[in-house]
């Protein structure tokens, strides 16, 4: 049977596939500023973290900076807002919530600062009259200063989510991601309920509205807005939604899912249109289907720049797909690929986008030091081969296997992953190849299993005293 690689985004025609953004981009969040649109996702402990995303169709999207610089905890769910003139992301880091600004969406941004609240998941709003507020967690918002740094006030709880039947299959009431829009005088709630994860059909979008931001609520006709009504179904989990306008008055709803078969890939970002009825409420038109081709919104396609799979940048930064797991310190990575000596770097992580791929990087190691390649989901869970003084290493699921001989300390590895399989090849230049004795299989590398909300990723990872080289890293897909 003949392979073909998966579709997915612009199709050239005039209509896109699901995903917009393939791999783990999750709980997404975007703006419109004029003619352009802007979004980041949950960083969780990877740094630099809070990739910005810009697009002008809303489809194609181009990396653009990366807003937090340096290692602050466990980040996710983030609200990009803009509000004369400022940017800001408002973020729970280890469940404080806290605040980032930026004259421009490229930055510089600010270092994170309280805002006053413990809690997760905050929307941002701001009325007609200017005054602002900051919803999060379950249900609660607290009025913000005019600064936007800083609530004022005791936070209320003003809305308990909506009532779904009890005999949907979910992982829980949880409500979370309350996002705000005001439009047509009401302030709009777009909600997440069911669990992020679980149950195919656990995740969802609600819709409540109210004149006044706390309360009452009234909860939407349309509910669910967006929901995966069958395990069978292609996107599974669909839920946190944010919704935004084009200027030409359309409405479009950004979330994420799970692909079916495919969720190591992590939560992915899906976009569908809205539409408005006449009695004030949005849903999902007739006949649109997520996992078939949908029109795309008017615009200007962007290009993704060759340089974002790259590990260094020319400018010596680090490309935009990379980022430290759990860094003591992100600074101190800067010249990524010169670990300082006597020590043992963070872990070094790419996010793959493809169903079936296969990636290479070349690896040169000095003194005691020792190099990875690998399949990683977290400092618990990863496997692939090592370089050491001794030669190479399996590296299975965490354990160290004895050491086969090689005779340098130079090294091309090679990975190619199909159906969840994932085979290592290793040269001494490039064009003689040696499958690896070691292949392994990943299908259960993901949050249903594991926890953690994270996904598989590749990684680069230098350990002990010396200096390990990383060099001419390639990435494709395969069909």
């Amino acid at each position: 049977m003949h392979e073909v690689a998966q579709a997915k985004g612009d199709q050239g025609n005039g209509t896109y596939i699901n995903p917009i953004l393939a791999g783990d981009y999750a709980d997404p969040t975007v703006v419109r500023v004029g003619n352009d649109y802007y979004m980041t996702h949950s960083c969780f402990e990877f740094a630099p973290g809070f990739l910005i995303w810009h697009s002008t169709d809303l489809v194609n999207w181009e990396p653009i900076a990366k807003a937090l610089t340096e290692y602050a905890g466990n980040v996710w769910a983030p609200d990009l807002a803009y509000y004369k003139g400022q940017f800001y992301i408002y973020a729970p880091i280890d469940e404080e919530i806290m605040v980032l600004t930026a004259s421009e969406p490229a930055g510089p941004w600010s270092s994170p600062t309280k805002v006053g609240i413990r809690g997760i998941d905050p929307g941002h709003v701001a009325d007609d009259k200017g005054n602002r507020y900051l919803f999060y967690g379950s249900g609660h918002v607290a009025e913000l200063t005019p600064d936007g740094l800083s609530v004022k006030g005791a936070p209320r709880k003003v809305y308990e989510g909506w009532r779904f039947p009890d005999e949907w299959v979910v992982e829980g009431r949880f409500l979370e991601s309350p996002k705000l829009t005001y439009a047509n005088g009401y302030f709009y709630l777009t909600v997440a309920q069911g669990g992020s994860s679980g149950p195919a059909t656990s995740h969802m979008v609600a819709s409540a509205r109210s004149k006044h931001p706390f309360g009452p609520y009234e909860d939407s006709p349309y509910n669910p807005i967006v929901r995966t009504q069958s395990r069978n179904e292609k996107w599974l989990s669909k839920g946190h939604g944010s919704i935004v306008d084009t200027p030409e008055g359309e409405w479009w709803i950004v979330y994420h899912a799970y692909e079916k078969g495919y969720y190591t890939l992590g939560r992915q970002t899906l976009l569908e249109p809205l539409e408005w009825t006449e009695d004030g409420w949005f849903r999902i038109p007739e006949g649109v289907r997520a996992d078939q081709p949908i029109p795309k919104p008017s615009g200007q396609a962007l290009n993704r720049s060759v340089s974002f799979r790259e590990i260094q940048t020319e400018t010596g930064e680090l490309g935009y797909a990379w980022s430290w797991y759990k860094p003591k310190r992100t600074n101190e990575h800067e010249q990524a690929l010169a670990i300082s000596p006597g020590s043992m770097s963070a872990p070094l992580v790419f996010m793959p986008e493809d169903h079936n791929y296969e990636a290479q990087v070349e690896i040169e190691i000095s003194g005691e030091s020792s190099g990875r390649f690998l399949l990683f989901y977290n400092d618990k869970t990863y496997s692939g081969l090592e370089l050491s003084n001794d030669g190479l290493h399996g590296v299975i699921r965490g354990w160290r296997t004895p050491a086969k001989p090689f005779p340098s300390r130079h090294l091309v590895a090679r990975l190619v992953y199909r159906d969840h399989e994932a085979v290592f090849y290793y040269s001494h230049n490039g064009t003689e190849w040696t499958k690896f004795e070691h292949s392994f299989e990943t299908s259960g590398w993901h949050h249903n299993a594991l926890g953690g909300f994270l996904a598989l990723r590749l990684a680069l990872w230098a350990q002990g005293p010396g200096n390990v080289t990383f060099k001419n890293f390639e990435y494709r897909a395969l069909t």
